[in-house]
């Protein structure tokens, strides 16, 4: 039989976002191989047996893809193991007896739905703005059509790492979604197939940003640090020239 773990969970309940919200404590002995987010199955089993309102809470695809289940634990967007999302999260990392606080995303752009689950829907807008390349694929080219230096390749693939989550945005006192943006600008920025829109790529984003209401960067690094896929702040750097090229440019 599996050795359980005994936890006090204070979980952030809130019917919606004009509603008062406050934590909920609950008592629970659970499996150590147990993720964080099959805990809450749990308590929500429980919960609807008891004919009450179960907690709610987003998740898709549990293995650290997705991005939607970003919570903070014990004040760190998606808990305090580094470069994990919170589906990642098993309760191993937590001792016998240990009190934890669950909570939403707090930042003024992702405005609380219920519970724990925020709108970050200013992300898609961003992305709509400008996240993509526009171009005829027809049929698909050589590998070697167009040379790309590993170093380069790898930049790039390190900027596409980026799942959109949020944690950057909860994790930032400014509620800056710099990094976010800089990982999908650059993703795009560093190859050769995203150079026809780049700046003006780039510009779009920005501006979509500052029209979600996301905050500015004062380089904390906060964001850096709190990112599940450990996402450089470099990209945030690369964005802040390409901007200001995109403003010379159109000038």
């Amino acid at each position: 039989m599996d050795e359980k773990i005994n936890l006090t969970l204070n979980i952030w309940r809130q019917e919606s976002a004009n509603a008062k919200g406050d934590f909920e404590q609950f008592k629970v002995s659970v499996s150590p191989h147990a993720s964080i987010l099959e805990m809450l199955d749990e308590i929500n089993n429980n919960l609807e047996r008891e004919g009450k309102i179960p907690i709610a809470f987003e998740s898709d695809c549990r293995e650290g893809i997705c991005g939607t289940c970003g919570l903070v634990v014990n004040g760190h967007p998606h808990g305090p193991i580094p470069k994990q999302a919170t589906c990642q999260l098993h309760m191993r990392n937590f001792k016998d007896g240990e009190t934890l606080y669950i909570e939403p995303f707090r930042a003024t752009p992702f405005k609380l739905i219920k519970d724990l689950i925020v709108d970050r829907s200013g992300f898609d807008s961003i992305q709509q703005a400008g996240g993509y390349i526009s171009f005829n694929t027809g049929s698909a080219p050589d590998a070697n059509n167009i040379p790309i230096s590993k170093q380069i390749a790898n930049l790039a693939l390190d900027a596409a790492e980026c799942i959109g989550c949020g944690a950057c945005v909860a994790a930032c006192k400014n509620s800056s979604a710099m990094l976010f943006v800089g990982a999908k600008v650059s993703q795009f920025a560093l190859l050769p197939q995203g150079q026809p829109e780049r700046y003006d790529r780039v510009e779009k984003m920005v501006i979509a940003m500052d029209e979600a209401g996301f905050g500015s960067c004062t380089n904390t690094y906060a964001c850096e640090a709190e990112c599940p896929k450990g996402i450089s702040v470099s990209n945030i750097a690369r964005m802040n020239r390409d901007y200001l090229k995109s403003t010379l440019i159109s000038k």
